[in-house]
């Protein structure tokens, strides 16, 4: 017997439809891994599964006293932990429980390399069921064996590993690519076909009225053989038509989603090489405590550099002082960017006001922008249509506020980027966007990240590695 069916699920968040009629069964010991893009409903999913939420439509049936545990994507907790050790806290508390069932939304958000490795040990020898919700793609081959595709409302079961599911879909895709071209090819050649019997049946036309013109008597069989013509006409243009809209109803159902590219804008504002950050014999902490002593750093205008270091060893400490945090105490000698040259996305998204719309955040960052140019911009956002413009800040999903986040910063382009772990929440298809457009970005970048194959990927050479309560050098 399963551990859990899903019967006819359907959930609905306020005015959007994430999913319905959702059939599907987790055994006892699976291990799955949800996945989809950003919006789609997978945190919902697993929450529904969690017990945290009611379903809007269908129903739910757990089989046996399951203890659960669960670690949700945006975790709360002190203000001193790091996004690290708030996700250590919060798998411990969950592990705690000695789960049958044990739900994990994005965990490697905010590990270091190391705790990374520390999870994946952890869940391979998690003698439980695993539903997972991640975007690592490292995690789910090495933990998952079951890929549930939540996309268009719907959900799609694969048996296999995430790579399987990779292979398959190109093997599917090319297959679809060549269907799509020989449907197209037929809709070509029914169109040649009706303008060429559209053409026959005009000169026929034109050819017949002539001769009854030209006839020296009246007839009555004459306009009645051209009547006869027109109708043979119309039906064999009739005929087309009718092939013309079947193939044009196989191509749209054989037409593969479609992928919304973002069209990211952010263009340079005097793009200089003079000193951006200069700092000697640094200090920073909170309170009484210093975090990170003996600070020796540079940044030019135009260049890249990594902040890294373990979970906790003050890396957002040295991104919130650069940023003249209030909370945050400096000495030493400082040279920085003026505060409106300082763009900042943090990796919990505290810059986006939670009182606004999706649209009224971007109207504050840019006042002066007509209505036609903010919808055109969040357009490129993937913010395109009128519910998601109206949509509460306080309701997106992780990876609607990374984007309107990222679309509030592209609005003004500042002389310095300061990312704090980026990537995290994103889809994969957004972080290679995202990836996309950091590479050509002009301006200075300042990355905080633990995703190796994006800094490299940024073309990062320079790191400055951060150790708590030890000195901290540019290398």
């Amino acid at each position: 017997m399963a551990m859990i069916e899903l019967h006819g699920l359907g959930f609905f968040h306020g005015r959007k439809h994430l999913f319905s009629e959702l059939d599907a069964r987790i055994e006892w010991g699976q291990r799955i891994a949800i996945i989809g893009d950003n919006g789609s409903g997978k945190s919902s999913l697993l929450h529904l599964l969690q017990g945290g939420l009611a379903p809007s439509e269908g129903h739910m049936e757990r089989h046996g006293g399951l203890r659960v545990g669960h670690v949700a994507q945006v975790l709360g907790g002190e203000s001193s932990l790091s996004g690290g050790q708030r996700v250590n806290q919060a798998l411990s508390q969950a592990l705690a429980l000695d789960p049958d069932l044990l739900l994990l939304d994005e965990p490697t958000n905010h590990l270091d390399a190391a705790n990374r490795r520390s999870l994946s040990r952890m869940l391979e020898h998690f003698h439980g069921t695993l539903v997972l919700v991640t975007h690592d793609v490292a995690l789910m081959n090495q933990t998952c064996n079951t890929l549930w595709h939540l996309h268009n409302g719907r959900l799609d079961v694969f048996n296999g590993s995430y790579a399987d599911y990779m292979a398959e879909r190109d093997l599917q895709r090319g297959l679809l690519d060549k269907r799509i071209a020989e449907v197209r090819r037929a809709r070509d050649d029914a169109h040649d076909s009706l303008m060429q019997e559209q053409a026959r049946a005009a000169g026929a036309r034109k050819r017949g009225a002539k001769a009854i013109q030209n006839s020296k008597w009246a007839t009555v069989r004459s306009p009645t053989k051209l009547g006869r013509g027109n109708t043979t006409a119309g039906r064999k243009q009739a005929q087309i038509l009718q092939q013309q809209r079947e193939l044009g109803e196989q191509l749209a159902e054989l037409r593969p989603e479609p992928v919304i590219v973002p069209r990211f804008h952010l263009p340079a504002t005097g793009q200089s090489s003079r000193v951006l950050i200069q700092v000697r014999d640094g200090c920073v902490g909170y309170a009484d405590t210093a975090v990170l002593n003996g600070i020796d750093l540079q940044l030019d205008g135009g260049e890249r550099l990594a902040l890294t270091g373990n979970n906790g060893s003050g890396k957002s400490t040295l991104a919130r002082a650069i940023l003249g945090d209030p909370r945050v105490w400096r000495r030493g000698d400082w040279l920085l960017p003026a505060p409106e040259q300082i763009g900042y996305i943090d990796q919990h998204y505290a810059t986006l006001p939670a009182d606004a719309n999706v649209q009224e955040a971007l109207s504050r960052q840019v006042p002066d922008w007509p209505l036609e140019q903010l919808r055109a911009h969040l357009a490129d956002f993937l913010f395109r249509h009128a519910d998601a413009v109206q949509a509460p800040v306080a309701g997106l999903s992780g990876g609607e506020k990374a984007r309107l986040s990222l679309a509030c910063i592209a609005a003004r382009p500042p002389q310095l980027l300061i990312l704090d772990e980026p990537t995290n929440n994103l889809d994969l298809r957004m972080r290679t966007h995202l990836l996309e457009v950091l590479v050509v970005y002009p301006n200075a970048l300042l990355v905080i990240s633990h995703d190796r194959d994006f800094l490299d990927g940024l073309g990062i050479d320079r790191h400055f590695h951060c150790v708590r309560d030890h000195s901290a050098k540019g290398q």
